[in-house]
């Protein structure tokens, strides 16, 4: 049997403020084209299909797409719920999917229902473990402590004594668990929303040692923790921190001695993220830099003072510069500065607790035209003030 891992599409998530439903569109349609080609038997979607519980209506009409599309290949969809899904409204028409191959464990009540794949000498047992709100679920796993690794810990021992069960049929199983989580020795990114504060969230990967294996979601970097628990990582980058990943999914082979191979098959990336530094008049004249003209930018400003328009300036060569960063360099900026107070402190004129509030505001001092502006008003208030 064929499996294919991913997760996280984030459907109707935006680039700071832009649109990705056409890039997302893009990289399901690679995702369908390779389930295609490659005859695989089942699509492992591990969470946050969405990128909000409540989506907007054009992110759930490019999921009726994708997952149309997936089941015209005739391979069967798993999906499991992400922190950013809603489950309840992904769970919706649940019993009725199942007839149709599209399988979505958004419940603990499904979770020990596992969509079965029959191969010719085994079975294939995938087992969806839904997004555990710890809070939520504790009464209902019967545990104490409020924690991810508490609710995951009793949701896969309640998984371990079915699986034993169906092992002890005789037939030959593969064993497949989907979680969306964060896993000790897993690296994050900056656009995973975090699940708690102060790392207590994360849950042992050796709670997984019993699968053959575990197709995780919720991490962005598509990456191996053990040979047997891996993370697929989003189709797209949705932050400048990902600028460096290679975005893909992986495609496992099984039989009846358990996972025999597991490939990486890498995506196109639809529009590129660049991260640029540099003082203005360089990134603009740098011939090298043509690539990025067509790409989204994070770029960070070195010149020691702030420059005018630096936004309108650095877009008229990138136009899709989203993030603009000041970090002043130079015998200017080496000085050790004085604080806004310390210099409001030491002003001896109206002139000077003006300049210094522009300058502490924008970080570049008015300019000669500026400065004839403000010495114009100032006199002018205090004409007012004498009459």
């Amino acid at each position: 049997m064929r499996l294919l891992h991913t997760s996280d599409w984030h459907l109707g998530r935006t680039f700071h403020g832009a649109s990705l439903l056409e890039s997302q569109r893009t990289v399901l349609q690679e995702i369908i084209d390779i389930t295609r080609e490659q005859e695989i038997d089942a699509v492992l979607i591990a969470g946050d299909i969405y990128d909000r519980a409540l989506p907007h209506v054009d992110a759930v009409k490019l999921c009726n797409w994708a997952l149309r599309e997936l089941a015209a290949t005739r391979a069967r969809i798993i999906m499991t719920s992400g922190n950013h899904d809603s489950a309840s409204r992904l769970n919706f028409g649940a019993d009725l999917l199942d007839a149709a191959g599209v399988h979505i464990f958004a419940d603990l009540e499904r979770m020990l229902q596992p969509a079965v794949l029959e191969g010719p000498d085994h079975q294939v047992l995938i087992y969806g473990i839904p997004y555990l709100e710890p809070r939520m679920v504790m009464d209902q796993l019967g545990v104490e402590k409020a924690s991810h690794q508490a609710v995951v810990e009793a949701a896969i021992n309640r998984i371990d004594e079915h699986l034993e069960q169906r092992r002890a049929e005789g037939t030959a199983v593969v064993s497949v668990a989907m979680a969306h989580l964060f896993a000790a020795g897993g690296v994050g990114s900056d656009s995973e929303r975090e699940l708690s504060t102060g790392n207590l969230d994360v849950v042992p990967v050796e709670l997984f040692e019993h699968f053959d294996y575990a197709a995780l979601g919720h991490l962005h970097g598509r990456q191996q923790v053990r040979e047997n628990v891996r993370y697929s990582g989003s189709p797209l980058a949705y932050s400048f921190s990902e600028v460096k990943q290679t975005k893909g999914v992986w495609i496992l082979e099984t039989t009846a001695q358990g996972v025999v191979n597991i490939d990486e098959v890498r995506l196109s990336v639809p529009k590129r993220l660049v991260i640029l530094r540099g003082e203005l008049q360089q990134l603009l004249d740098d011939p090298e830099l043509e690539y990025a003209v067509d790409a989204w930018c994070q770029v960070t400003l070195t010149d020691p003072e702030r420059p005018a328009e630096a936004m309108q300036s650095i877009r008229a060569r990138f136009p899709d510069t989203v993030v603009l960063n000041f970090d002043p360099q130079g015998a200017q900026a080496k000085e050790k500065p004085q604080s806004y107070a310390e210099r409001l402190a030491k002003a001896t004129s109206t002139e000077e607790v003006v300049g210094d509030f522009i300058e502490h505001v924008r970080e570049r001092a008015a300019d000669e035209a500026e400065r004839t502006v403000l010495l114009s008003v100032i006199q002018r208030t205090r004409e007012a003030q004498v009459l």
